[in-house]
């Protein structure tokens, strides 16, 4: 996990929005390329899904990762 992974992870679940990775970049000031490969990444790990071609949600278990009911240890998220 990189910190840029937790900042995904809680713009989707604070807005508790569909949203794009260019849209994500956005509002967490990353690029939209760098988001738009760690969204593939967490969305391997189950954290995050794909609703449509280009946008993504928050999943449950996403939620529970953030909640610190799920440990770090336990995902398979690649950190390239």
């Amino acid at each position: 996990m990189t910190q840029a992974d937790e900042r995904i992870l809680e713009f989707l679940q604070e807005k508790e929005i569909v949203a794009s990775p260019a849209v994500i970049a956005a509002n967490i000031d990353y690029t939209g390329k760098y988001v738009s490969n760690r969204c593939r990444m967490l969305a391997d790990a189950g954290l995050i899904q794909r609703v449509d071609a280009s946008n993504y949600q928050i999943t449950d278990f996403g939620e529970r990762f953030l909640d610190g009911d799920v440990e770090a240890e336990e995902l398979e998220v690649q950190d390239s």
